[in-house]
């Protein structure tokens, strides 16, 4: 499995192959080979959707509860499947709308070809917001690399985001070394989403921008004595990047480790209610 935190987390060991990484997500299986639902027959979120949805010729699995506005759109981290928000959903939707879907690749989605780049990535949320008839606006959830999908998504359409939360989204390293980098190659055998790991963080850094005076908050883990890279020690700061997003953005230290959500779940979903009132 390749690392929840790719551009940060990594333990330049090798074993059986293929270096050992922190993850913060679930153990998905590869690519779903489900059939997808005829055209045209799309449910609106109100009334609750629970299957795969076509996006033009391949399918992704999506599941929406609950109902009002704004909607709660759950990205997770690196090979995380929509499970992954087990934590946080049914308490999301006893409040507002909420999805989550299963990306490209993982889970009951269908499979989709590489190099999978930021474009590809926000492209099929785009589209599977526009199939599926999700309702705007949007609170957008990104844990860890799911964050760089977010952010390109409301740097796209600033116009239909309502607030953000980044959990844990590293900056790019500046100077990835060679072992991460044919690790994250997207045709690496172990890399199951085919995703360009290492361009997607760079693409959404470089695109940061202001998109609004919407709320946003930032977590992020401050490592203190148990930093062994540069890139932990300095993490705290350079994650403050991520606050050019909103004159209303604020980020909030944790000392837990990389998978907050994990290890502080009601610290995490307290965070995306703040922001869901927020947004209102």
């Amino acid at each position: 499995m390749l690392p929840a935190r790719v551009g940060l987390m990594w333990i330049g060991v090798v074993v059986a192959g293929s270096l050992v990484v922190a993850c913060g997500g679930d153990d998905s299986d590869d690519a779903g080979t489900t059939s997808t639902e005829a055209p045209g027959t799309t449910t609106t979120a109100s009334e609750g959707i629970d299957r795969v949805v076509d996006i033009g010729g391949r399918g992704l699995y999506l599941r929406c509860t609950g109902s009002g506005s704004p909607t709660v759109v759950l990205e997770g981290g690196d090979e995380d499947t929509s499970t992954s928000y087990g934590f946080a959903e049914d308490a999301l939707a006893d409040v507002t709308t909420t999805c989550v879907y299963d990306r490209a690749n993982l889970g009951q989605s269908d499979p989709a070809p590489g190099p999978r780049g930021l474009v590809e990535l926000v492209g099929d949320l785009e589209s599977l917001i526009d199939a599926a008839d999700i309702p705007g606006p949007y609170v957008l959830v990104g844990t860890s690399g799911g964050g760089y999908i977010v952010a390109g998504y409301a740097i796209a359409h600033p116009d239909e985001v309502a607030g953000m939360v980044l959990v844990d989204t590293a900056a790019p390293l500046a100077d990835p070394p060679p072992e991460l980098i044919e690790e994250t190659a997207w045709d690496n055998p172990v890399n199951v989403e085919h995703r360009d790991y290492l361009q997607v963080e760079r693409d959404a850094w470089a695109a940061r921008r202001q998109i609004g005076g919407i709320p946003v908050t930032i977590i992020t883990v401050d490592y203190g004595a148990r930093a062994e890279l540069d890139a932990e020690r300095s993490n705290v700061e350079d994650q403050q990047g991520w606050l050019v997003l909103s004159p209303r953005a604020e980020q909030e230290v944790v000392t837990t480790s990389h998978s907050v959500e994990e290890d502080d779940p009601d610290l995490v979903l307290g965070a995306i209610l703040h922001v869901v009132r927020a947004a209102h």
